[in-house]
Formats: structure tokens, C-alpha cells, sequence
């Protein structure tokens, strides 16, 4: 059996399982086609089921929010530990900042004041900030987290205002026209499948309206494929494959983005949440990057993977129209695990490159640093630094040398990142001690005294 066979049996599974009268998937990475699969019936008579029908794709809609609010930092619209009462006039919680409202540690109540859910009317935009003094503050700032669709509607009004236009017209000019993102709308069109909730008492399935979310619309209210999204996905997780010239955004502003901020849970540190994403984290350094979407009738997921030894541009989404079935977003993990076990990436050749710059091999091989050896090393044209006990799957730091001070290398990635490496040579000019992160590094073991471990007792 093939790979994409293994695809097509996991999909046919979960759409059976959860009893899913629709479901849409898609598999996308660097080295392959993509990989589009339907199975089930559309509910639209006029538009069978196709990889072009689209489905309600709910919160996935914030990770586009997140990008938007990224922007405007970038441009220096903003900061991200401004108070949102600092860009807009709001009658209520203006000390909240965009930090915490994109990590959700804002402490916001889940949703805009009022029933939404019973009465399915959302406040527009206007009305979304002026009632902001009725939604409660359920817990104080930056306390936990705590899912709030109101904190990601209300930084959806403040990417409008600072741009001087809509949500939605800014979305589509700085996200979906330059990734090409065809398939995703503000609105259902004409081959939008029917939502459902399927009776868990028998195989009926009714179909649930369809909701406009007004002003809440920059936390749940976009339309797409299953192509569309998984390609998105590969751009949060992988920017500098899918977007390399940085033009929706650069790929050290996705980097922050998905360093966690906090966890979902205090015990069960299972799930976190970095920037408007979550992160989903697995055994040997891999981690699942994006974001689950429910909506009336609908379930969705989209999520990149990155970790060593993976298919490059790994990327898989799901939409399906029940709105009750967990096997949907099971099979996001379920594909992108089958592509790396069933198909995975390719293994380069080792190849010679040039060796280290004359001033910098002195340095390389074994330093001693807090009692602990460490190995540093030249690759991929820089200088790099591990410890010798650490796991093999263990990045590196990686150094740069600074502009005007050769000597004096910034730690750019790894361990100590931002911290000073510098080296201290003799008058041959030869490495003799170096200093990182101020602890000083030597060729035998010392103690912190300056004597060697090897001297025993003085």
C-alpha cells in the first residue's frame, strides 16, 4: 500500500468514525505535489463535493488576525506591550496590551457581552467596542490563560484602525492576495458545503445555520479549502520555504510567534499558545504549529510540523461539516505522522565546504565552561557551540561576529541567544579563554576560582 493510500484510508476512516457528511483534506510539503482528498456529500445540490468546496474554518481565522497585528509591530504601528487604549478609543480594560490579548492572558471573557449563541447576532463593529465596558474582566492581567474570541475581535478593530480601513479589506490585500490564498472568503459562495450536527443517538443530521459574526469577525469568521489551509499552515510553520522574501511577513517576526508564551493548562503542559498560535509539542524536538476551529456545523484544523529530519514545508489541514466530531481534528497529527514515517525527507550527502576563517580556528574544538565541557565547531559558515552532554537532536548555539568587533559574537540562536561570546587571545594571536554569557571558558577544567579540577584538594 502507498503512502497516499495510507492518505486516503486514514481520511475514509475518520470521516466514518465521526460520522462526518463532508470532509475536505489536504497534505502539502516542499518536495511533493500537495495531496487533496474528499469523501462524503457536500449537502448543496447544485455543488457536489470537490477540493474546491469550502467549509467554515472558525478560529483558524485568528492565526490571520495574529499576522496582521505582527505586521503593524514590524511597521511600527505599535508595540506589542502597548495598551490597546493607547490606538483605540474604548470605554473599558484600554490598560489590556496586545501581548497578552494575543496570548490570550488578557483575561477577557470568552465572548462580546450578551447570548450570542442563543440569539446568533453578533454586535458590529461599532458596537463590539462600545459594549466593552459590559464584558467582564474574568480574570486579572496576565494571571493565565484564557480563551477569549472578544480579545481577538477587538485586535481585529485595532489592525482596522491603525491601517485606516476594514479587517477584512486589510486581510485580503496583506495575507490572502499575496499567498495566493484563492479559496479563502470573508463570505460563503455558491459551493460553500452545508454545515451539520449529526444526532448522536442515531444517523440523522440536521443542518445548522450559518452565523455572520460581524465585529467578531477576526476571531472566527472566514471561509476556505482544505488546500488553502494547509498551505497556510505551512506558512506559519515555515516561512522561510513558503514565503522566503519575507512579503506577508519575516521569518524571525513567525520565529517569535511561535515561542510559547504560556500553557493551557498548569499541570499538563500539553498544548501552548505563542502568539496567536498553538503549539503542540511531540517526542525528539518536533512541535505542531497552528491552530482548531469550530463553528456551527463545522470543525477544523490546520498545522505545520517542524523538527529535524521532517519532510520539509510538512503541512496538513482538515475541514469537515460536523460540528461534533473529534476525529477531524485527529487526523491533522494522524497525516502529517503518516508522511514522516511513510515518506520521509530526503538525506542530503555530506559534502566538504571551505574551512573556518584563519581567526576563528583556534577556537574550535573542546572548551571547559561552569565545569562542564562544551564542543565548538565551524558549520554552515559560522561558528557553533554544544554542550558535550547534551543529545544528539540538540541545536546549537550559532554565533555571529559583530560588525566592528570580530572578537565579539552574538549568540543568534540556541543556547545564551542574544548573549555575548567573547575572545581573548595571546600574542600569537591563538584563542586562549573566551567569555559567554560572561562565564569564562577554558581548554582543562577549572573550578571558578581559576584552579584546575585535576589539582584536588589545595
Amino acid at each position: 500500500m502507498s503512502a497516499q493510500d495510507r492518505y486516503e484510508r486514514a481520511a475514509r476512516k475518520a470521516q466514518a468514525d465521526g460520522r462526518v457528511p463532508a470532509l475536505s483534506v489536504a497534505l502539502h510539503r516542499a518536495d511533493r505535489e500537495p495531496w487533496v482528498f474528499t469523501v462524503g456529500d457536500s449537502g448543496n445540490p447544485a455543488h457536489p463535493l470537490t477540493p474546491d468546496t469550502r467549509f467554515r474554518i472558525g478560529s483558524i481565522t485568528k492565526t490571520f488576525t495574529a499576522v496582521l497585528v505582527l505586521q503593524c509591530r514590524d511597521e511600527g504601528l505599535l508595540d506589542l506591550d502597548d495598551p490597546i487604549a493607547e490606538h483605540l478609543d474604548v470605554p473599558a480594560h484600554g490598560d489590556a496590551t496586545v501581548r497578552r490579548l494575543l496570548s490570550h492572558t488578557a483575561g477577557f471573557q470568552r465572548e462580546p457581552y450578551g447570548d450570542v449563541w442563543d440569539t446568533l447576532v453578533a454586535p458590529d463593529d461599532a458596537g463590539l467596542i462600545a459594549e466593552l465596558d459590559r464584558a467582564e474582566r474574568v480574570l486579572p492581567n496576565a494571571r493565565r490563560w484564557h480563551y477569549s474570541n472578544l480579545g481577538f475581535a477587538v485586535l481585529g478593530q485595532l489592525v482596522a484602525k491603525l491601517r485606516g480601513s476594514t479587517w477584512a479589506a486589510v486581510l485580503q490585500e496583506r495575507i490572502l492576495d499575496p499567498l495566493r490564498l484563492t479559496g479563502t472568503t470573508l463570505e460563503p459562495p455558491a459551493q460553500a458545503a452545508v454545515g451539520y450536527i449529526v444526532d448522536a443517538y442515531s444517523d440523522a443530521a440536521r443542518p445548522e445555520p450559518q452565523t455572520d459574526l460581524g465585529g467578531v469577525g477576526p476571531a472566527a469568521q472566514l471561509w476556505s479549502t482544505a488546500s488553502d489551509m494547509a498551505t497556510w499552515a505551512g506558512f506559519l510553520a515555515h516561512p522561510e520555504i513558503a514565503d522566503p522574501d519575507g512579503k506577508v511577513l519575516s521569518t524571525a517576526t513567525l520565529e517569535e510567534m511561535r515561542f510559547p508564551a504560556t500553557t493551557t493548562n498548569e499541570t499538563l503542559w500539553s498544548i501552548g499558545w505563542g502568539l496567536g498560535l498553538i503549539l503542540i509539542p511531540h517526542p525528539k524536538r518536533v512541535v505542531d504549529i497552528g491552530h482548531d476551529g469550530a463553528m456551527p456545523g463545522f470543525l477544523a484544523g490546520a498545522y505545520g510540523r517542524r523538527g529535524n529530519g521532517l519532510p520539509p514545508g510538512l503541512a496538513a489541514a482538515v475541514l469537515g461539516s460536523s460540528g461534533t466530531a473529534g476525529e477531524i481534528n485527529g487526523l491533522v497529527p494522524e497525516l502529517l505522522r503518516l508522511a514522516a514515517e511513510l515518506d520521509p525527507a530526503e538525506i542530503r550527502p555530506w559534502r566538504a565546504a571551505p574551512p573556518a576563517p584563519p581567526e576563528y580556528r583556534s577556537a574550535l574544538g573542546p572548551w571547559w565552561g561552569e565545569g562542564t565541557q562544551f564542543l565548538f565547531s565551524w558549520h554552515g559558515g559560522a561558528l557553533q557551540a554544544r554542550s558535550a552532554e547534551a543529545p544528539a537532536d540538540t541545536p546549537p548555539a550559532i554565533f555571529e561576529p559583530l560588525a566592528d568587533r570580530p572578537d565579539v559574537l552574538r549568540t543568534v540562536s540556541g543556547r545564551e541567544t542574544g548573549e555575548l561570546l567573547r575572545l581573548t587571545r595571546d600574542r600569537d594571536g591563538e584563542v586562549i579563554r573566551m567569555h559567554w554569557a560572561t562565564y569564562r571558558f577554558t581548554r582543562l577544567q577549572e573550578g571558578f576560582d581559576g584552579g584546575l579540577a585535576s589539582d584536588g584538594p589545595l
